[in-house]
């Protein structure tokens, strides 16, 4: 499902003392199939412009498409559960949604309150608890007797249960451990693309944008600051220090080499990029290669 923001604004508590605009001319566009990373600092917008993916806040002008449905100001809350339907979200600290008494019923709860059977939930369940790295034994239990990684991948089961087409991550790896969160981004990965699922990914850490994103978005104070490539964007370190935002940790340590006087073919993003840039420059005895 592609996504296009056409000059959208938005306010919150319009014509009031309360008044304060927070989205400021938005134009972008979000392929189907894609991979797209969102940062900024806190108050930026990220979690405003998020609500509008999927119709939980429509904007006060312009327009937002969302497959062949167009919102805007005027749009009605009737018949908008298709598109929450193909639109899901995973906030931040997901397992804090969970409530019912077994994982499969957590996990069936959404696409039975869309109409699924209960034999279809069933099924349901056992295929995304399968999918999200955990295997049926875990149907029968409660969800509040598990880890806390692993009720995440219960409340992720109940949101891919929906079988929606385009994933939204805000912060998702937030309070797991490193190899948690490396699991869990590899997780999300690989549903993209073995599932063609589009992701959106809200996040403050600039080696998951490296390593994921295939088109990188920038806000600040609610305008986009800047959107591309992440190589493109990353590659403008000045640009970068000025507005106080982040690099890959591969790609602070190749600047480092560049101010010694090493050049690089391609800017190395990740720690993989890294190491093959350099693997070209030095011997296996650690001597300069000619």
């Amino acid at each position: 499902m592609d996504i296009r923001f056409e000059k959208v604004n938005f306010t919150y508590q319009p014509n009031t003392p309360f008044e304060q605009r927070v989205l400021f001319d938005i134009d972008l566009e979000i392929p189907d199939h894609s991979y797209v990373a969102i940062v900024g600092h806190t108050g930026s917008g990220k979690s405003t412009l998020l609500q509008h993916l999927n119709a939980l806040l429509k904007p006060t002008s312009g327009q937002v498409v969302l497959g062949d449905r167009v919102i805007t100001s005027t749009t009605t809350n009737k018949n908008l559960k298709p598109i929450r339907k193909k639109v899901g979200i995973v906030f931040q600290f997901p397992e804090s949604q969970l409530f019912e008494e077994t994982v499969a019923k957590d996990i069936a709860f959404g696409p039975k309150n869309f109409g699924a059977t209960e034999a279809d939930g069933d099924l349901l369940a056992k295929e995304m608890i399968e999918l999200v790295g955990l295997d049926a034994s875990f149907l029968d239990k409660s969800p509040f007797d598990l880890s806390g990684g692993q009720m995440r991948r219960v409340a992720i089961a109940g949101v891919l249960a929906m079988e929606p087409e385009v994933i939204i991550l805000d912060e998702p790896t937030a309070g797991l451990d490193p190899k948690g969160r490396k699991d869990m981004m590899e997780m999300f990965y690989r549903l993209h693309r073995e599932k063609g699922l589009s992701i959106i990914l809200v996040t403050h850490l600039m080696d998951d944008v490296a390593e994921y994103a295939d088109f990188m978005i920038v806000l600040e104070k609610g305008k986009i600051q800047k959107k591309g490539h992440p190589r493109d964007i990353f590659n403008d370190l000045a640009w970068l220090k000025e507005k106080q935002l982040g690099v890959p940790t591969a790609t602070e340590f190749a600047f480092r080499l560049i101010e010694k006087g090493m050049t690089f073919e391609r800017l190395p993003l990740t720690a993989d990029e890294l190491a093959d840039e350099l693997a070209q420059k030095f011997s296996p005895e650690g001597k300069i290669r000619e």
